[in-house]
């Protein structure tokens, strides 16, 4: 397949690039790739919503630096900070204009306040912000004629100088899987944008969906680009216990915002003794609050109570928070909601300018796969999905620009080489991948979550090691499946992690090496 733009990954920031790049010129081929279906991303299980100043009578500018800046622990790129923050507005207005609704009182949007913010600024839909963000791109999508979706289809590897012979110094396209023939296909693109989420998956509980394992973190490394900040994961302090149907749901930190309190399993309250905002205290220290609590006592959770907040509110604000509850027996607010920290935000990334590029050419990252400089060591709760907008509109205005200077000839894409393979994969190799899969996060999990030491992260690249070599050897023997692809994925941004988190040598934001303590 050719295209002018290849967009893998279709949640917040793929959809608003592509519009962006659709409503510049209805001439351009765009292909959008999207893993699963494309409701199927990390941007529909966004429960709080997006962190914009609206409310310019209490709220402002500068209030919203400053508190992205503590959070970020003094290593957000504070000019990124700024025009984030204040881009935001038009953004927002923008989402809106494209079909979009958020909740609204008399005097204009409701706002909810989460950890770390001074003021009410989270624009939100219920508590499920992110869902109704992604339907309403969705069906602004489908209104444009040069905008092709590839559903069920995942990255392999991105097509570069090492690919094609050539010496241009770009990135031309990616091979991609269909996940259901498992057949690889090559797509060429004058420009590449990856999109394409996070890497929870590399944890035993995340808030994350399934599809969240590196894919663009792992074909970006293969690619040679540069990555940064990949030891700053964000773990959400309140994820509910157990897990629905596998999956780990979240309890939106905008609960704590309305008046949870979190309580020990024998009742008492514990997060006034660890920061001076306790349950709203930045979500590094609410989650490692929670862990010691959980390692001290041997339990397997602890309550967030939610009796503060009345029947009524609770149903018109948390309507999705109480179905899942109820799923397990629970049903808030007169029941206590069972939680523990889940990996949920990657803070680090593939290493971008100003305007999402990364260093080799024609290839551009935004949202959560990126590392733009905004978030530093810890991200302030509700401003990924403004990231996500801000990005995706300076990457588009880049792109524009980009098309009209030198690029290589349109016969140069035409030829570029197909994927070559035979292998064949047996059965016995599948069910080795869900086994390997397990072991990666068990590992990752004890000696790379919340916790870390020295010799757990010497021990951890020890271990990496051996998985590293199953991994490659199933990848030698077997045809390449969908399964090997995001196992070969999480084994380059683990390995990454745990070599960035070795050279880190002090604790800052979400960082937390034992040995460090004094």
């Amino acid at each position: 397949m050719d295209s002018n733009i290849l967009v893998i990954g279709s949640g917040i920031s793929g959809l608003t690039y592509a519009i962006k790049m659709a409503e510049q010129d209805p001439n351009l081929r765009i292909i959008i790739i999207s893993k699963n279906n494309l409701l199927e991303s990390n941007t529909k299980y966004a429960q709080g919503g997006i962190a914009v100043v609206s409310n310019f009578e209490k709220d402002s500018f500068d209030k919203h630096v400053k508190d992205t800046l503590i959070a970020g622990a003094g290593v957000c790129n504070k000019e990124v900070v700024e025009f984030v923050v204040k881009e935001g507005h038009e953004r927002l207005k923008e989402l809106i204009e494209w079909g979009a609704h958020f909740d609204t009182q008399s005097s204009g949007l409701h706002l909810t306040q989460e950890g770390g913010h001074s003021e009410k600024r989270i624009v939100h839909h219920k508590d499920k912000t992110g869902l109704e963000i992604q339907k309403s791109l969705i069906k602004k999508i489908k209104t444009f004629g040069n905008i092709s979706l590839l559903e069920n289809h995942t990255l392999v590897d991105l097509i570069t100088d090492h690919h094609s012979g050539s010496d241009y110094k770009r990135c031309y396209g990616a091979y991609v899987i269909s996940n259901l023939k498992q057949e690889i296909i090559k797509i060429s693109a004058q420009i590449t944008v990856l999109s394409t989420g996070g890497a929870g998956q590399l944890f035993s509980h995340t808030t994350n969906p399934k599809n969240a394992t590196g894919d663009g973190l792992g074909a970006a490394y293969r690619a040679k680009v540069f990555m940064e900040g990949l030891p700053f994961v964000q773990f959400h302090p309140t994820a509910l216990f157990p897990k629905i149907k596998g999956n780990t749901f979240l309890i939106s930190e905008a609960v704590r915002g309305e008046g949870g309190i979190l309580r020990t399993q024998s009742g008492k309250r514990f997060m006034t003794e660890y920061h001076e905002k306790a349950e709203l205290a930045p979500r590094d220290i609410v989650a490692r609050a929670i862990a010691e609590i959980v390692n001290q006592s041997g339990d397997a959770f602890v309550y967030l109570d939610c009796q503060a907040i009345s029947e009524k509110d609770f149903i018109h604000q948390f309507p999705t928070i109480k179905e899942n509850c109820q799923k397990i027996g629970v049903d808030p607010p007169k029941d206590p909601i069972p939680v523990i920290p889940a990996a949920h935000y990657f803070c680090g990334g593939i290493s971008v300018n100003q305007v999402g590029e990364t260093k080799l050419k024609g290839l551009y990252a935004i949202g959560e796969c990126s590392y733009t400089g905004l978030h530093g060591a810890n991200r302030l709760a509700s401003n990924s999905l403004l990231e996500s907008l801000v990005f995706s509109h300076r990457a588009a205005i880049d792109s524009v620009e980009q098309l009209k200077g030198p690029l290589p000839p349109q016969d140069f894409y035409e030829h570029l080489p197909e994927w070559e393979e035979e292998h064949f994969i047996s059965n016995e190799k599948i069910s080795a991948i869900g086994k390997v899969k397990k072991q990666l996060q068990k590992l990752m999990t004890s000696k790379v979550g919340i916790f870390k030491t020295s010799q757990g992260l010497i021990e951890a690249e020890l271990e990496l090691k051996q998985i590293f070599m199953e991994t490659q050897e199933i990848y030698r023997q077997n045809k390449l499946t969908l399964g090997i692809c995001e196992l070969r994925n999480m084994v380059s941004v683990a390995y990454l992690m745990i070599k960035q988190s070795q050279d880190l040598k002090y604790n800052i934001g979400v960082f937390y090496n034992q040995d460090y303590v004094e």
